[in-house]
């Protein structure tokens, strides 16, 4: 299983918004691993609507694949051509930064907790 750690995911998110000057408000909270481990999750919050939405890798065999989810809204979302503009502009920051995720994470491996725990108490 891939992992990636909230500290890594921080980085990675700081980086994007120092090269997109966008996406300030974006941050990664803690998000508990299926081991217990220190992993994150992406939010974005929108200024624009009342969904929630979040990016997470999706561990898809040998490929690794990071997916926006965006949670249903309880009501119809109705929206002026300005509002609907504005967060047209805040769905593309979702996307360019799971894209930018998904290239940061080629190549890029880092050891679970709890792999290193079970090695280190078998010795």
């Amino acid at each position: 299983m891939v992992f990636h750690s909230k500290a890594t995911l921080e980085h990675w998110v700081a980086e994007f918004i120092e090269a997109r000057s966008a996406g300030e408000e974006i941050r990664v909270v803690v998000q508990d691993g299926s081991g217990g481990e220190d992993t994150g999750l992406v939010l974005i919050p929108l200024e624009n609507a009342p969904n929630q939405v979040w990016i997470e890798p999706r561990d898809e065999g040998d490929d690794l694949s990071w997916h926006v989810f965006i949670q249903p809204a309880e009501r119809t979302l109705e929206l002026t051509s300005f509002e609907l503009n504005a967060l047209t502009h805040e769905l593309q920051i979702a996307a360019e930064l799971c894209a930018f995720l998904q290239e940061k994470s080629l190549g890029h491996s880092e050891p679970e907790p709890a792999a290193e725990t079970e090695s280190s108490s078998a010795e």
